[in-house]
């Protein structure tokens, strides 16, 4: 029973991790595009999507 409990645990510290590693990923995507919109004029040069 101990190595179910084990296994279900670095399950979890992979998820927690993938997770973590997706949630910078997708920052880093959504200010590339908010500095490209921002150089389009498609939205205002002070927006700032991070106070939503």
């Amino acid at each position: 029973m101990e190595n179910l409990g084990f296994i279900f645990g670095i399950m979890g510290m992979s998820m927690g991790v993938m997770g973590f590693i997706f949630g910078i990923i997708s920052k880093t995507q959504v200010d590339k595009l908010e500095t490209k919109l921002k150089e389009l004029n498609v939205i205002e040069q002070d927006y700032d999507s991070s106070k939503k």
